[in-house]
């Protein structure tokens, strides 16, 4: 059975524009949208620890069954093609900057699209199968992601305080590195707040960590980030 499907895709791979019917592009839009599920599923299934969104999950579905309805409608005329290429170009994205993971999942749901739409149906099956397994694979050895985080720490201390050198001891004792980036006044400068970048060392605990800082500064708000969140947090 596997080799009369196999076979029925390599015919359908073969067709020419003038052989296109209805139930060619049916099953053209049909594999497209199975595809673009599979590769949702990979996607929730690669960001399991960040919160998923609904929308983006939709979007990884249709937009495969989307691009291949747009090459099967613009086939080999070249005119419908830059038209449609104008159309494109007036359309203005408003969403947030999304995960660079998320960005290549877009553009591995756009190939497949196109693979569908131009008739490679093996192709398009081939590359998906293959692109989700290296991107699972690649998750499950936690490819990429740095041993040691770079974050950065806000520590808030009274005026009459010396920052000078203060908080050394402790900083020496649970980071790898750390240095003093900005130090900026507070409450019409009744109070100081340094911000240091620090990388935190594995073995031990965050909250000793921030436990020693705060008998330092008399008990004050103290703030450890990721770098990731810099812009927002130094608003």
């Amino acid at each position: 059975m596997i080799d009369s499907i196999l076979n029925s895709i390599s015919a359908l791979n073969s067709a020419t524009d003038s052989d296109t019917t209805i139930g060619n592009m049916l099953i053209k839009l049909g594999l497209a949208l199975l595809l673009g599920f599979l590769i949702s599923i990979a996607h929730f299934k690669t960001s399991r620890n960040r919160i998923s969104s609904q929308s983006f999950a939709l979007t990884l579905v249709m937009l495969p069954a989307v691009i291949s309805v747009i090459i099967m409608l613009v086939g080999t005329n070249i005119a419908s093609a830059f038209s449609l290429a104008g159309a494109f170009s007036i359309i203005r994205f408003r969403s947030a900057p999304g995960d660079p993971k998320d960005i290549t999942y877009v553009l591995f749901t756009m190939a497949v699209g196109l693979a569908c739409g131009m008739g490679l149906l093996l192709q398009a099956i081939v590359a998906a199968i293959i692109l989700c397994s290296i991107m699972a694979m690649l998750e499950l050895m936690n490819f990429g992601n740095p041993r040691n985080t770079s974050k950065i720490l806000k520590i808030t201390i009274p005026e009459n305080l010396d920052y000078q050198n203060v908080f050394d001891g402790v900083l020496n004792k649970y980071t790898l590195s750390h240095s003093l980036n900005k130090v900026k006044t507070v409450d019409l400068g009744s109070l100081y707040v340094l911000e240091y970048a620090v990388t935190m060392k594995d073995s031990l605990s965050e909250k000793d960590f921030i436990d020693e800082l705060r008998c330092r500064n008399g008990n004050l708000n103290i703030t450890l980030v990721l770098n990731s969140q810099t812009g927002e947090s130094s608003q």
